[in-house]
């Protein structure tokens, strides 16, 4: 983990290249950003907040903020990472909300973040979903009743399903069945926790990006492909989706 001010990040237009994240901070050689998230203050003591992450094998882990409250230039560390994994989403929660995992073949589970109990920063954490062969979590949101959830595939596929459709379940199974991948639809690049006033962009890997509001996405059931959200070109993909940070 990393302590970067915001007003240290370079403010380009769109067709800018912006700086790389290792010239703003002492990243170790080899190492890439997973997650960035935006903490406007400490929390006050009766008001707990905690850092949750997510790795690409389905471990996750709960810390509480204030263990991060002391950064060092060269960063400190945030979780024990095993062989062969890596973190690939982090948020902040008050401890009393709901996680959703997502993963590259469109499996899904949602289960009580009290199912997980917090540890120090250097704790490997505990398992969130059971993977089949050659599968990968995409995607780790928090999540609470009311919203939808956005899919993305790498086709420029995508559906709101409403959360409702993922039963609660006790965490480290396999999940459900979030998304039906095909060769027509490629595989899950990304998911959103989302209302229908929310703003997505959606960024394919050559830089077509497209910018759209939530409840232009129709909401259909689990069990389905979805439609068409953005036309890629041969050769490219979409790699990730992005809800934009409040006005």
């Amino acid at each position: 983990a990393y302590w970067l001010r915001v007003h240290e990040v370079p403010d380009v237009g769109p067709g800018g290249k912006g700086k790389a994240i290792a010239n703003l901070v002492s990243m170790e050689p080899g190492e890439k950003i997973a997650a960035l998230l935006a903490i406007k203050e400490w929390p006050a003591e009766d008001n707990q907040q905690f850092v949750i992450m997510g790795t690409r094998k389905g471990v996750v882990k709960k810390t509480d903020l204030t263990a991060f409250s002391n950064p060092r230039a060269g960063g400190i560390i945030a979780m024990g990472v095993e062989d062969g994994d890596s973190v690939i989403a982090v948020d902040v929660t008050d401890g009393k909300e709901q996680v959703f995992i997502g993963t590259y073949d469109g499996m899904a589970i949602r289960f009580d973040e009290t199912d997980v109990r917090p540890m120090g920063r250097t704790a490997y954490g505990v398992r969130g979903i059971t993977l089949r062969d050659d599968d990968a979590v995409v995607a780790m949101e928090v999540v609470r009743e009311g919203g939808t959830m956005l899919t993305v595939t790498q086709s420029g596929y995508g559906k709101r399903t409403e959360l409702d459709e993922y039963r609660l379940q006790s965490r480290g199974g396999v999940g459900i069945i979030n998304i039906q991948t095909s060769e027509r639809n490629g595989k899950v690049v990304g998911m959103a926790y989302v209302h229908d006033d929310d703003e997505l962009m959606l960024i394919s890997q050559q830089g077509m990006i497209l910018r759209m509001v939530a409840k232009d996405v129709r909401s259909i059931g689990r069990a389905t492909q979805g439609v068409r959200l953005l036309g890629v070109e041969e050769g490219d993909q979409v790699v990730s989706v992005a809800r934009l940070a409040e006005k």
